[in-house]
């Protein structure tokens, strides 16, 4: 059986209960990182084999976990933080596992992607997930372009690093559009910043980001609903 278990995105203590028992059970454990993920591990005394699996041995690591898979063994597979298979190693290892038609169990636990959309006071009705946004800065504003025409909330993954540059270009495309930066979720300087592209470029520019980032821009019916009243 293949366990896609969900870890942690901070605080090590929302790791659930389940996901625990599945790690302490399994045969083997492929991680994203194996540095990383050991020390998780090892604060819940947890000992098993760790393999690496990544976006750079994705292909050959899901033959051979399969084969694993086929012999009876039980993998969990998890990512550095999170759930598997978003903007993470994992979905290919889950289609193979229905091609060839081998058990899965998913395992669920902490996701930014929710927790970030729930926080943002932005509509959870309907929104779409767009991964991280691209380095390039003609594919960043085009993906920025076609976010500012949807109706539902984008969630994006954004580089600390990056962010006073996407929220430049986000004051030429959507200046009035409201955004809400997600960082360090779950953890001790967690914070929701809501406002217009330039109210949080200026803040960030005198206080650089740190820690990983969610990027939300408010969905285009949304905002015109709220300027109507």
């Amino acid at each position: 059986m293949l366990y896609v278990v969900a870890t942690p995105i901070g605080n090590r203590t929302d790791i659930t209960l389940r996901a625990l028992e599945v790690l302490k059970s399994v045969d083997v454990i492929a991680a994203e990182d194996t540095r990383h993920s050991g020390v998780l591990l090892k604060h819940f005394g947890i000992k098993k084999p760790l393999i690496s699996y990544h976006e750079h041995n994705e292909a050959m690591r899901t033959a051979q976990l399969a084969e694993r898979l086929v012999q009876g063994e039980n993998v969990a597979l998890i990512t550095d933080a999170g759930v598997p298979g978003f903007a993470d190693p994992g979905v290919r290892l889950i289609r193979e596992c229905i091609k060839r038609g081998l058990p899965f169990s998913i395992i669920p636990g902490p996701s930014s992607i929710l927790i970030a959309l729930l926080g943002s006071g932005f509509s959870t009705e309907r929104f779409c997930f767009r991964g991280f946004l691209p380095v390039k800065r003609g594919q960043r504003e085009r993906e920025l372009r076609a976010a500012v025409d949807c109706n539902e909330t984008s969630v994006f993954f954004e580089s600390p690093h990056r962010l006073t540059k996407t929220l430049v270009a986000c004051i030429d495309i959507m200046p009035e559009r409201q955004l809400c930066v997600a960082r360090e979720l779950t953890k001790k300087f967690e914070e929701f910043r809501r406002g217009t592209a330039s109210e949080l470029l200026a803040h960030y520019q005198a206080h650089p980001p740190k820690g990983e980032i969610v990027l939300l821009i408010e969905g285009g019916s949304t905002a015109s609903r709220a300027m109507a009243k």
